[in-house]
């Protein structure tokens, strides 16, 4: 590949979003969202509580119907498909809710995930041996630092070792796109620069493509390439960290707001 050819392959999105929009009874929540993400890029989504950024993030993973406009991966229509339609194409999604079971332990939730990532033709029997996905499961805990909880239970784990095992069984199906919701709600702070650099480690070491909602702007100012802003249910503003801090429309638009 030539260097222009190069340069014009890592400016075409990877993921495009043309006139996004979900209205419950006629009411917009999200309107009209147009944007693309390069491969490889960290977008950061902030907005107030009610701007629109899980909404969106539903559309985008497929929890929720777009009522206009289109999801387009890899130049494929992925409007109408479903959630494991999606992750097969390589979307993957953590929620602000853990929704991890209390009396499993950390291995098992991995495991189990990887072998749901397996298809549907992986077996309960392969299930119950455990032996096909052992080097995989060993890999992504030692990847997520969880290694050594490998056999605690989830309800004894701290709320930040929480959110690793939630991205743990997110990456064990080698996801291109992760869409964190909101992963530094509840954690300590003792907890998140650890959970901040494994964050930034599968954005730059494993490459991944990475949109997160967070609140905590020091966090999300050291990771992301670009910055969206929400503001009720719309795109006000997309751009770098820099850029979108100096401009004068986002400064109105939260003037008196938390971003």
């Amino acid at each position: 590949m030539t260097a222009a050819a190069a340069t014009t392959a890592a400016a075409t999105p990877v993921l495009r979003l043309d006139d996004l929009g979900w209205s419950v009874r006629g009411v917009p929540i999200v309107h009209g969202v147009s944007c693309g993400v390069r491969e490889g890029e960290f977008v950061a989504f902030i907005g107030p509580n009610g701007a629109g950024k899980t909404s969106l993030f539903n559309l985008i993973s497929g929890i929720r119907p777009a009522t206009t406009g289109t999801v387009t991966l890899d130049g494929t229509d992925l409007t109408r498909a479903g959630v494991h339609a999606r992750a097969r194409r390589g979307l993957g999604r953590t929620f602000q809710t853990s929704s991890l079971w209390p009396g499993m332990t950390v291995a098992e939730h991995v495991r189990l995930a990887a072998q749901a990532a397996a298809g549907p033709r992986a077996s309960y029997r392969l299930w119950r041996r455990a032996a096909p996905y052992r080097q995989e499961v060993a890999d992504v805990l030692e990847r997520t630092e969880l290694a050594h909880r490998a056999d605690t239970p989830a309800a004894a784990l701290s709320h930040g070792e929480k959110r690793k095992l939630e991205l743990a069984v997110l990456l064990v199906g080698d996801p291109r796109i992760i869409l964190l919701d909101e992963p530094m709600a509840g954690v300590s702070a003792e907890e998140v620069p650890a959970l901040t650099a494994l964050v930034r480690s599968v954005h730059r070491d494993l490459g991944r493509t990475v949109l997160m909602v967070e609140h905590h702007m020091d966090v999300l100012l050291g990771l992301a390439d670009r910055v969206a802003v929400m503001h009720h249910g719309t795109l006000l503003a997309l751009d770098t960290p820099d850029a979108v801090m100096a401009d004068p429309t986002v400064q109105d638009a939260y003037l008196g707001e938390e971003l």
